[in-house]
């Protein structure tokens, strides 16, 4: 199982209090980025292309855990640039433990040997750790070689030591079917980590190659293929996310399921765009025009399919529809049949705070990923 059970019990009532007091619209993760700063230049990376002035500044201890109080969240994902390279990231963490948040430190490991005795294994702390693919592909996607080869050593160190080891995998128009299957099997079954967080890549606007990323229908195409296969692969998802990767679910995002605050504040509206920032979470919160965003309403949005806008919809999805999701988690996203239709706008319920819900495409699973499906950074909620 990739996710303790502690977290799963801990999310789900997190959402249930939600839900109980009427809260239209509250995060599931903080996503708190410290520095922009990297020590690699990734050809997906929207980060890399600051000026030296934005790539020096730090969000302070202070300003961190301060963030976390004010968001409330139960999961920090703290992704950078490099969170590594932060001089107090130790403190950062130790502060979000002690408040028993489930924190995942997103890292290219390139470091991580060399700074884990700031930290102590924990039930509330994962390393993310950065692998698009086997040598080739990964040393390609970081335009580094030999990046592969000292993260998968770093993975077998950190997990001698007992930390708890996830797997952010981005996925590109040049990924293969065959490839990535056998990828995935080498990291749950001979490297052992606990869970896969995959998503197709982002097309952000300043990435320095643009012709790489997959648009809605090949991205479903690609999943629909990959999921056939049926190994026994552990995602860091919900059954439901994975089905709307097959192609299966029509689903709005949920910008304010993952919100973000960075060296400039809050962001608006998620952590892939940046139209403008607040300087509070409850201006964040309350001042957005989350009906500008979406699929079939902003055309950034159209292809995007990543896990931290459309995850939060399928795990409210799930509350809402709990027979649906335990098919899908017992048979895996089904790969045959039609596809669901693409989500034209907002609907009215969602474009006042509530995720869409939504439509089933009617037909059953049939075939899929039989590994150990969990909901991830979220916990299981079904």
């Amino acid at each position: 199982m990739a996710i303790p059970l502690i977290q799963q019990i801990r999310v789900g009532s997190y959402i249930l209090k939600q839900r109980l007091k009427g809260v239209a619209r509250y995060p599931l993760v903080l996503m708190l980025e410290p520095l922009f700063r990297c020590n690699l230049a990734c050809t997906g990376c929207g980060k890399i292309a600051y000026p030296e002035d934005i790539l020096n500044r730090r969000l302070s201890v202070e300003e961190c855990l301060q963030a976390v109080d004010e968001c409330g969240a139960p999961v920090v994902s703290i992704p950078g640039g490099e969170p590594l390279l932060h001089r107090e990231i130790g403190l950062i963490i130790s502060g979000l433990v002690a408040r028993k948040k489930f924190v995942y430190l997103c890292t290219n490991a390139l470091l991580l040997e060399k700074r884990l005795g700031l930290f102590t294994p924990s039930p509330y702390l994962t390393f993310q750790i950065h692998l698009d693919g086997d040598r080739a592909q990964h040393d390609s996607a970081v335009a580094q070689q030999g990046v592969y080869d000292r993260a998968i050593f770093a993975i077998r160190v950190a997990r001698g030591r007992g930390f708890r080891i996830n797997i952010n995998c981005t996925l590109y128009d040049t990924s293969d079917v065959e490839r990535t299957a056998r990828f995935f099997t080498f990291l749950c079954r001979d490297l052992g980590v606990e869970g896969i967080t995959l998503s197709p890549g982002f097309a952000y606007g300043n990435a320095p190659l643009q012709n790489q990323f997959l648009s809605r229908q090949m991205s479903r195409e690609f999943f629909r293929k990959l999921f056939t296969l049926k190994k026994k692969w552990r995602f860091s998802h919900s059954a439901l996310f994975l089905d709307f990767l097959a192609g299966n679910q029509s689903y709005q995002c949920t910008p304010w399921g993952n919100p973000t605050r960075n060296v400039f504040g809050w962001q608006r509206p998620c952590y892939l765009l940046g139209d403008g920032y607040a300087a509070t979470f409850q201006d964040l919160m309350e001042e957005t025009d989350w009906s500008a965003y979406g699929t079939g309403l902003n055309p950034a949005c159209d292809n995007c399919m990543m896990h931290c806008g459309f995850e939060p919809t399928a795990v409210l999805d799930t509350l809402l529809h709990p027979w649906k999701a335990l098919k899908a988690a017992i048979w895996g996203p089904r790969t045959r049949g039609a596809m669901a239709p693409e989500m034209p706008q907002m609907t009215a319920k969602a474009a006042t705070g509530q995720a869409a819900a939504p439509p089933s495409s009617g037909e059953p699973p049939s075939s899929g990923e039989e590994g150990a499906i969990s909901t991830g950074q979220l916990g299981n909620t079904a």
